[in-house]
């Protein structure tokens, strides 16, 4: 109601004075007065355009063509020097008034009849439009068959031959004397066809029983069975193939 009361005013109707706006506070840095004193000093006004002081270019000296052209030195007369360099034509003068009866035309025909043909180099052409190519160094050419130790064995395959024997002669020894001391015993042939029989006697039957197992291996323990069964299977086959491969066998006598 006052409010109401208040704007109703007479006096409302009178101009009133207008406040001046408010500046915000401007933000003054601590070095401005070093930056100052630094800008009256002039220290940056070579930066960008070079030193205010330079002497400016004289304009007839502008820049030519070819100017920056290396310049060679100037062509000087070439002279021989005399010491030490003999001269080429003779000084001598020949005899005069001598002649020979050598008949050169009959002496060049029997020169070329007794001469050796020059052989041709030999080629080969691989492709239709003739190219062709030097066959010797080609590799085409039985070259190799006319080396000096062609055939023969090479002496580090004999070297290593006679280590071997010599090293198989010690064995054997080795084995002799072990076997007159009564520590290792040689398998007969009997006993070694009867150990190779039954180690292929139960390699059968552990197949077997690997063909008998599920198609689908589900649980643990079927999987756990069908290793043991691998494992041993592959046991098997490297003792046969041991067997077979060695025809002297020896087991040491505890």
């Amino acid at each position: 109601m006052d409010d109401q009361l208040s704007s109703e005013c007479i006096y409302n109707l009178l101009p009133q004075p207008e406040e001046p706006p408010r500046h915000r506070l401007k933000y003054y840095s601590k070095q401005r007065k070093m930056v100052q004193e630094e800008w009256e000093r002039k220290k940056s006004s070579y930066k960008t355009m070079g030193l205010p002081k330079v002497e400016p270019p004289c304009p007839r000296h502008h820049l030519l063509k070819h100017s920056k052209e290396p310049k060679l030195p100037d062509r000087q007369p070439y002279k021989v020097p005399v010491d030490g360099i003999k001269s080429s034509i003779p000084t001598d003068m020949p005899l005069m008034g001598l002649h020979t009866k050598k008949n050169f035309v009959e002496a060049n025909i029997a020169e070329v009849k007794m001469s050796v043909p020059k052989k041709p180099v030999p080629i080969y052409v691989d492709t239709k439009r003739g190219n062709r190519n030097l066959l010797e160094p080609s590799g085409l050419l039985p070259t190799l068959l006319h080396r000096k130790g062609y055939g023969k064995i090479p002496d580090y395959i004999i070297k290593r031959t006679e280590e071997e024997k010599k090293a198989q002669e010690e064995y054997d020894a080795y084995v002799k004397e072990r076997i007159r001391q009564g520590s290792m015993k040689l398998l007969s042939e009997e006993e070694r066809n009867n150990v190779l029989m039954g180690l292929k006697q139960n390699w059968e039957e552990l197949n077997h029983s690997f063909q008998g197992l599920s198609i689908l291996i589900d649980t643990v323990s079927k999987q756990n069975h069908k290793e043991k069964l691998e494992t041993k299977m592959k046991k098997l086959e490297q003792d046969i193939d041991l067997i077979e491969r060695h025809k002297f066998i020896y087991i040491p006598q505890h």
